[in-house]
């Protein structure tokens, strides 16, 4: 049955207007291809256990027994340590370099080494594979412990009293109670190369694992045994 063409269609429905899509959050938005975050509950993040040192030795877990001295040994892991002297117009700046790389310039205050940074360099990197290799310890360990027994606590000043010069003992400063050790320690190894037919890192190896036994025969700890000998006289 067909309607009457004269009434009015009856308006059909409209649908109701559909919500905009939010943005997600930045937060939210995922890298393609990048695999998800794994959170262990309890895991602490890792504070530079990847770095290795030379690319080869680990250097976490390194523990300096002196308190006075801890400030002023950077222990800090880094792969090469070489900053190219940026520190150097700063004081005390010292102290935020690496100590393998103050090892490394300690190497070159000599003829033999003026100037060689890499040859240097080399030397340090296969001493340290010497000292792992004889001890199965930390190298870096075992320099720190040689530092600390071969920095001296006791020097002696001069002192002038109407032009007469009087010796008097004076405690070091831990800053230059490091820089000593490090000096005592190069230059032994270089003494210790000039004497014998051993290469350069075999030299420096045995002289930092006898500084680190605190070897009374080695040239570092008599050169620190002599010196406190002297100021303890002077006091």
């Amino acid at each position: 049955m067909e309607g009457n063409p004269d009434q009015p269609k009856t308006p059909e429905p409209t649908a109701a207007p559909v919500a905009a899509a939010v943005p997600p959050k930045p937060a939210e938005v995922a890298i393609a291809g990048s695999p998800p975050e794994l959170k262990l509950p309890g895991a602490a993040p890792s504070k530079g256990g990847s770095v290795l040192l030379f690319g080869r030795f680990d250097v976490t877990g390194v523990i300096i027994k002196d308190v006075g001295m801890a400030r002023y040994i950077d222990i800090n892991p880094v792969a090469v340590p070489h900053t190219g002297g940026k520190h150097s117009s700063k004081p005390f700046a010292k102290a935020k370099m690496s100590v393998v790389e103050r090892l490394i310039n300690g190497m070159m205050r000599t003829e033999n080494f003026t100037g060689k940074k890499l040859k240097a360099y080399r030397a340090v990197e296969n001493a340290f594979g010497i000292i792992e290799k004889k001890t199965q310890r930390n190298p870096l360990q075992v320099l720190v412990d040689a530092l600390q027994h071969v920095a001296p606590r006791e020097e002696v000043t001069r002192l002038q009293y109407g032009g007469i010069s009087v010796p008097k003992a004076v405690d070091v400063a831990p800053a230059r109670r490091v820089d000593l050790a490090l000096r005592y320690i190069c230059n032994g190894a270089l003494e210790g190369s000039h004497k014998s037919k051993k290469a350069i890192e075999e030299s420096l190896a045995d002289e930092i694992i006898a500084a680190a036994n605190n070897d009374v025969n080695c040239y570092s700890v008599a050169k620190k045994e002599e010196i406190e000998r002297v100021s303890s006289s002077a006091r």
